[in-house]
Order: C-alpha cells, then structure tokens, then sequence
C-alpha cells in the first residue's frame, strides 16, 4: 500500500510537470515577440506621458525647446546604449553573432530604458513637494493631491 502511494504521487508530480510545460512552453519567435509587444505598450506609454507633458507646459516656449531637445538627446543615448550591449560591424546580421535570441534580448532592453524615461518623465507631470529648491522647472504637487 506505501508503494502504491509513492508510485501514486509520483506520477502525479510527472504529469503536473509535463502538463506546466506544455503550457508554459514557448517558441523563440514567439518569446521574440512577445518581448517585441511590451516594448511597443513601454514606448507608447512614454510618448503619452511626452504628449501630455507638452501639453501641460504649452505656455512655457523656452520650456518646450528644452524639453523637446532633451528627448531627441534621449533618444540618441537609448539607441548608443543598445549598440553598446549589442555591438555589431556594420551590415552585421544581429542573430548570428547573439543568436536566435537576439530579438527578444534587444527589446527588453529597450522595455527597460524606455520605461527608466518615462518615469523620469512623469515628474513634471507629478509634481514635487513644495520647498524643493532644486526642482528647477518642474512643478509644485498642489495641496489636495
């Protein structure tokens, strides 16, 4: 009877495992775009937070150009960043030298950095605490938020 209950429960830990990675189990190119997918949901958040960042400030033109050239500055960084995780000689194929992994590796990367921007975007849209002298253009959290 203690056999049949080792035997019982074993086979049922074996099941449970190959029934977990049947499910869990993915191809490389789908793993490739579902990373590819967040990064997409990531960068459109960003570019929400901008939109709405240069709506707020609208009124402040010197404000705007600042804004606007520190983004395109970020930009350039995002895109030298990843070329520094990833780099290749020009007309390189990525995949051959990173492998088939390469994709999804490239847009995680790129999910992290872009949402690291958007929250440090999202300050000026937030606010900060009042009696922050170091806040320069961003603006004071109003008292009933």
């Amino acid at each position: 009877m203690n056999t049949w209950k080792t035997k019982s429960v074993f086979f049922s830990l074996l099941l449970l495992f190959f029934c977990t990675n049947v499910v869990l189990s993915q191809s490389q190119p789908e793993m490739n775009q579902e990373a590819c997918a967040e990064y997409k949901k990531a960068d459109t958040k960003l570019n929400q937070v901008y939109q709405q960042i240069l709506r707020e400030y609208k009124t402040d033109a010197l404000f705007i150009q600042k804004m606007k050239q520190a983004q395109q500055a970020w930009v350039k960084f995002r895109d030298a960043h990843i070329e520094l995780l990833y780099p290749l000689e020009p007309k390189a194929n990525p995949n051959q030298k990173y492998g088939s992994v390469y994709p999804m590796c490239n847009c995680l990367a790129l999910t992290r950095i872009t949402e690291k921007r958007t929250e440090e975007l999202k300050e000026w849209i937030e606010g900060t605490e009042e009696g922050d002298v170091c806040s320069g253009s961003i603006k004071t959290k109003k008292e009933d938020e």
